[in-house]
């Protein structure tokens, strides 16, 4: 099949890339034309795990190209997909310029039946929106269809070719059909292609990051609960996720969500339910729980150096908002960081592949150190941010040699408690008891 994908941000890039790894022609969009150029060259825009090898892949087998003009992608594809941002506006709801403009272009530009897919994350009701827009110029038939994605960053090639279903909203037949065909090479193993209507369609993303981030924020509740009274997170942790009503994931404390998703689709349906009379006490609460919880370590670091963190020195690892790729968007490290830079503290900072990002954001505030150990050498403390998988078995000899004092502050719960005291390190997690403070 031929496929238009508007848009080479994480999603757009990803959805192209294995679209085409099932033998589909894509042609991908972006006004970048820099960027344009890097992925002509064979080069991945963004860091995602196993995404170079099908790009490479797929551009030296033809399948897979890249242009600056709409209108070849739309000459091109049968099946348009929109993934452009909907990045966050001042009031918390989701900015829809960038597909409401195509959207015009698209009704200006198509000749012959197309299928329009709002692959972006969108409101309720945006499908409509789109509807009206392109109909308003178009001279043909066309069907606006709300597919939304369900990618986790670091594991988005795999959900995308390996999905635990497929969300379709489609009034109309003819695009239903022409979406299970594009789609039924991804779910040979007998992974449902769900059939709704467009606005259920919307909403179930929106719905189900929501969820997530709750399922989060709750456990960080109880976290922090946990060393009020006592108790180990841990252990209560284990104690709820083999309930199969509850389950395993999403249950570990830490130091708040980030991202490009969670914290962005939370607001903006919060911000719906305002516009529409109704008030989502519980996202009110995941909002203001969620903000708190990204510095909860700030005063247990700054008591540990008796209210003075002016000239101490803070190695940070993990700058990523999670592990396995390099987005900073809403990363809890950057509060930290701000919070500390702010108190006069010194920081040298290392991510496997988020310093890049975060270099543009800081610039020379901070101390880039090429290794995870190079960031320790004279530092007075260790804090954890992100848990990366090669910070979860360090050599602790090293780690005393290099730090002034064997301090670490772990904002991912990565070591454990008993470990750390047989070690002698001062350790202070979330949710479990301080060893030697």
């Amino acid at each position: 099949m031929k496929i238009a994908v508007i848009g080479t941000g994480y999603v757009g890039l990803v959805t192209g890339t294995c679209l085409a790894e099932t033998g589909n022609e894509v042609v991908c969009v972006d006004i970048d034309e820099a960027k344009v150029k890097k992925m002509r060259n064979g080069e991945v825009p963004i860091y995602e795990p196993h995404l170079d090898v099908l790009f490479e892949r797929n551009i030296k087998a033809n399948r897979l190209k890249f242009t600056t003009s709409l209108d070849e992608g739309l000459v091109h594809g049968d099946i348009i997909f929109l993934a452009l941002p909907t990045p966050e506006d001042e009031d918390g709801s989701a900015d829809l310029s960038y597909v409401l403009n195509v959207s015009e272009e698209i009704g200006k530009k198509i000749k012959e039946y197309k299928v329009i897919v709002d692959k972006s994350t969108v409101p309720v009701g945006t499908a409509e929106k789109v509807q009206a827009i392109i109909a308003k110029n178009a001279s043909c038939e066309f069907d606006v269809v709300s597919n939304p994605e369900f990618l986790r960053e670091g594991f988005a090639v795999d959900d995308f070719l390996k999905p635990e279903r497929i969300v379709v909203g489609s009034s109309s037949e003819k695009a239903t059909a022409l979406m299970k065909k594009l789609y039924s090479p991804f779910v040979r193993s007998g992974n449902p292609i769900i059939i709704m209507d467009e606005k259920s369609a919307e909403l179930t993303k929106y719905a189900a990051n929501s969820f997530l981030a709750t399922k989060i924020t709750f456990m960080n509740e109880i976290a922090n609960y946990c060393e009020k009274v006592g108790a180990d997170v841990d252990m209560v942790r284990a104690g709820m996720g083999t309930d199969s009503r509850i389950g395993k994931r999403f249950l570990f404390p830490g130091i708040g969500y980030g991202g490009s998703c969670f914290p962005k689709d939370v607001k903006a349906l919060q911000k719906a339910g305002k516009d529409n009379d109704y008030d989502f006490k519980i996202l009110n609460s995941v909002i203001e729980i969620n903000s708190n919880q990204k510095t909860v370590l700030l005063p247990k670091i700054s008591e540990c150096f008796n209210n003075d963190l002016k000239g101490k020195t803070i190695a940070v690892w993990g700058l990523a908002f999670k592990p396995e790729t390099d987005d900073i968007r809403e990363a809890p490290s950057i509060d930290m960081m701000e919070k500390l830079l702010e108190k006069g503290a010194k920081l040298q900072v290392f991510d496997p592949e988020a310093m890049p990002n975060i270099e543009k954001r800081f610039g020379n505030k901070l101390n880039y150190s090429e290794t995870m150990y190079t960031a320790l050498e004279n530092a007075d403390a260790l804090l954890i941010c992100t848990e990366w998988s090669i910070f979860r078995t360090p050599n602790y000899t090293k780690l005393k040699q290099l730090l002034k004092q064997p301090i670490i502050f772990d904002g991912r719960n990565l070591y454990n408690t008993d470990d750390m005291e047989t070690e002698g390190f001062t350790y202070v997690s979330i949710g479990r008891k301080a060893v030697n403070l």
